[in-house]
């Protein structure tokens, strides 16, 4: 037992000599050399910020609707016994044609028969007038007589009216919308014919919001000529046409002239000349049928002093990051003039640097060392290259 006992010290005695060798060898190793690590300052991209005139575009969105449109009615009763075949859905027609056509049978007798009554009432003023004149008749009979002779005409003049009436045309050129009544149906004053419109032009409400309102140049109330129109801004309107992307040209010829109290907008009304290419008289061959819903593209002001930066770049409360000549980074506020989607408009003159990091950083601070390059080629292409 005293010899196993023995034993067990032994082989630790010699475990732990050779653990204490080991940390001394350890020891007397020479220290690898320590190789100090730079801080690698953050590298940024800048963007050199330049003033220039910039003409801003407005952006905004409507449906074409057409600048006249009719809800026919009958104004005489009887059968429709004639249809143009215009008289269809898409049937484009002239001014003055006839469209429907009410029997006029019973209105032709009507005005027969109010010209004999005329007539019988011209000899009846004829005489009380000769008779009058030599004595014979009292002046009362004479005014009888006058006043009869009015009624007579009024009468025949509406007999005519009622005769026209029995054909349905309309003073502009135009197109069907919808046909509603059609060959033998019996109709009355007011029953419904169908729905035609103007093709001539056709129009677009464009809303704009009051930040819109200052950048571009509408027109004013006093602007307004006798055809209810003005001379505005330029249009460019843009839909999806046949798979293909179009663009129609138009302007703005007047506002509605009051703030749409729902949505707190103004309305501007774009006219677009000839929709349907009937005339000749517009550049793009591919009509514009009522009820397009078109993307629209403003011209706006012409303004001075402008400097463009990306969106992205703009922080919090107008907040950029201005990269000074010593790349270090300087917090600044801009006057932003305009915002969109992609780009902030900035006044050059409110710049403190020339120059903005378009990386961002999460927490940047005041006097930030960076390392620079410049923005590359394809982004400042982006930049230069985009509209207002």
């Amino acid at each position: 037992m005293k010899r196993e006992t023995k034993r067990a010290f032994l082989i630790t005695g010699i475990f732990v000599f050779a653990i204490a060798g080991s940390f001394g060898l350890s020891k007397l190793k020479p220290a690898p050399d320590k190789k100090e690590m730079a801080a690698m300052d953050p590298l940024v991209e800048v963007l050199s910020l330049s003033p220039s005139t910039e003409t801003f575009r407005i952006a905004s969105q409507g449906t074409v609707r057409p600048r006249t449109e009719t809800n026919l009615s009958a104004e005489v009763s009887g059968s429709i016994v004639a249809i143009s075949s215009k008289f269809i859905a898409g049937g484009v027609f002239s001014a003055g044609e006839e469209l429907l056509r009410i029997d006029q049978t019973n209105y032709t007798v009507a005005v027969d028969q109010a010209a004999a009554v005329l007539a019988q009432r011209q000899i009846e003023y004829d005489g009380a007038a000769k008779l009058r004149t030599q004595g014979y008749r009292a002046e009362s009979e004479y005014a009888s007589a006058l006043a009869a002779l009015a009624a007579a005409k009024a009468a025949l003049v509406n007999a005519q009216r009622n005769l026209e009436r029995t054909r349905i045309s309309l003073p502009y050129d135009g197109m069907v919308r919808e046909k509603a009544a059609d060959l033998g149906q019996y109709v009355n004053p007011g029953s419904r014919l169908g729905i035609t419109f103007a093709t001539d032009y056709a129009e677009v409400r464009l809303p704009l919001i009051d930040q819109d309102l200052a950048f571009v140049d509408l027109p004013e109330a006093s602007d307004i000529r006798d055809s209810g129109e003005a001379l505005g801004p330029l249009v460019s309107l843009k839909a999806i046409q046949r798979g293909t992307l179009q663009t129609w040209e138009a302007r703005i010829v007047r506002t509605e002239g009051v703030v749409d109290e729902k949505n707190r907008v103004t309305y501007a009304v774009a006219r677009i000349i000839d929709p349907y290419n009937l005339y000749g008289t517009t550049s793009n061959s591919t009509t514009l049928p009522m009820g397009t819903f078109v993307a629209a593209d403003i011209e706006g002001l012409t303004v001075t002093d402008v400097v463009r930066i990306p969106r992205i770049t703009l922080r919090a409360n107008n907040q950029v990051l201005f990269i000074d000549l010593d790349d270090r980074i300087r917090l600044g506020y801009v006057d932003v003039m305009r915002a969109d989607g992609e780009y902030a408009y900035l006044r050059g003159s409110s710049l403190p640097e020339k120059r903005i990091s378009t990386t961002v950083i999460e927490l940047p601070i005041n006097g930030m060392k960076v390392r620079t390059r410049d923005a590359s080629s394809h982004d400042m292409a982006s930049v230069e290259g985009s509209g207002l």
